[in-house]
């Protein structure tokens, strides 16, 4: 079975699931491997329960069938079960069929950090004027990209795929499974170089967008004109729509300026950024109250203008969407409790990442602060290093009080209480109980520090 005719059986059965325990009736079974887990060992399992095709990579599923002693079961299987060399692959081969039944825009999305915000915050923009079909969650890998794009239907006008990224060439393979017809790299930081081995390699795999990009005809790129990395790599013919922080920028570039951060994020931006002054009345400004904690996210917030006025949505109903935003999943959200002011941003971390939220932490002005730090994960030889520059970054803020979670702190000189997990955290929670503080909690999500916020 080729991928036409894999394609023209889809459309007859088109629900996909890659779970043996979620198998609704006639859907498409994808036996997906992984570290710890193999699909092709409930392929046949998956079909018993009302499956309509196996996808299955492991020739030994096919022996088995074969070995059974009822006929009408050995025939039911053998038909339904579809052997290919590599099941990831055919899986992201279905998706890219199926995304290219639609003629309209996709908008391809990556960056070291503020990618899942910026994905909320486009979306949102978008969805004043348009029916958008927009990544779930943080599903950017090479299953969640398929996944996504499988969720495409002709009532989408437009489309948003965030893609991540932690070796050389996931953005690559990304970008040539969904196809986006534009693109946005948030930014390039330290992150994952466990992975990539340095800077360099994750500037190099972020641009692999770009590169695809280049080869597409009428193909547009939103770029942060203040990032001089992006700006590096930008192909030659590019169509390019830019934003920056600087008035000064060329004509064409969208501007935002920072208003204030208390806590909140609000700004005022306009659409065109040479020659303001002599422009005067004719250059309006247009000011948002955003729900964003964090300086940091001023950049997200102009990537998100861009794309909207791209697709003429008209800056009134842009300042809507971003006023009406509220973050949620632990990222840069405020909460507060009977106790405590909450600043809670304990999906991820990377040292580009977490000195930003410490940087806005420190010009924040509340008092008293607490910072409940946990450990940056995947970082490789640069690990304890990055550790040590985040613990002289807390020196120079001098805040309140400061815990530190994980054993990357563990060996590094300082007078900050350290805890080994989330669990001694918790315990001298219930022990202590902190009161009328606002606390920072950042970390890497493997340290589970969004456990915390119920306890505070």
């Amino acid at each position: 079975m080729n991928i036409k005719e894999l394609y023209a059986f889809y459309k007859q059965h088109p629900v996909v699931t890659t779970d043996s325990r979620d198998c609704p009736k006639g859907s498409i079974f994808v036996a997906l491997k992984g570290d710890t887990f193999d699909g092709n060992k409930f392929a046949v399992q998956a079909l018993e329960k009302g499956c309509a095709l196996a996808i299955i990579d492991d020739p030994t599923v096919l022996e088995g069938v074969e070995n059974l002693d009822d006929q009408e079961k050995k025939e039911s299987l053998r038909s339904r079960l579809m052997l290919v060399p590599d099941t990831l692959q055919a899986f992201k081969d279905l998706a890219r069929e199926h995304r290219r039944q639609f003629q309209i825009p996709v908008i391809g999305i990556t960056g070291t950090n503020g990618k899942t915000t910026t994905k909320e915050l486009v979306r949102a923009v978008l969805a004043e004027k348009y029916n958008v079909m927009a990544t779930e969650g943080n599903f950017n890998n090479d299953v969640g990209v398929p996944k996504t794009l499988l969720r495409l239907t002709p009532e989408h006008d437009i489309a948003v795929v965030e893609m991540g990224a932690s070796h050389p060439g996931d953005i690559k393979t990304l970008a040539e499974t969904a196809e986006p017809t534009c693109g946005l790299i948030t930014n390039v930081g330290k992150a994952h170089l466990q992975g990539f081995g340095s800077l360099k390699g994750v500037i190099q795999t972020k641009g692999e967008l770009y590169d695809f990009l280049a080869t597409r005809d009428e193909s547009v790129i939103f770029i942060n004109a203040d990032n001089e990395h992006l700006v590096s790599i930008l192909p030659d013919k590019a169509w390019v729509a830019p934003y920056s922080k600087n008035a000064a920028n060329a004509e064409g570039c969208v501007v935002g300026q920072l208003v204030a951060c208390d806590p909140f994020l609000r700004l005022r931006w306009c659409e065109n950024g040479l020659d303001l002054e002599e422009r005067g009345a004719e250059q309006r400004w247009y000011e948002v109250s955003t729900h964003l904690i964090g300086s940091y996210n001023l950049d997200n917030v102009l990537a998100a203008i861009t794309v909207g006025l791209q697709f003429a949505v008209a800056p009134e109903q842009i300042c809507h969407a971003l006023e009406s935003y509220v973050p949620k999943n632990n990222r840069s959200q405020l909460t507060e409790t009977a106790t405590n002011h909450l600043i809670v941003d304990a999906y991820n971390a990377n040292p580009t990442s977490m000195e930003a939220a410490l940087d806005n932490f420190n010009l924040m002005q509340v008092a008293p602060k607490m910072a409940i730090i946990g450990e940056m994960r995947e970082l490789g030889e640069s690990s304890r290093e990055e550790h040590g520059h985040i613990v002289k970054v807390l020196k120079r803020y001098r805040f309140d009080k400061v815990w530190l979670v994980g054993e990357e702190f563990r060996d590094i000189k300082c007078h900050y209480r350290k805890f080994h997990d989330v669990e001694e955290v918790k315990a001298a929670i219930a022990e202590e109980r902190p009161e009328g503080y606002y606390i920072l909690i950042k970390g890497s999500n493997g340290n589970r520090l969004y456990q915390l916020p119920e306890l505070l």
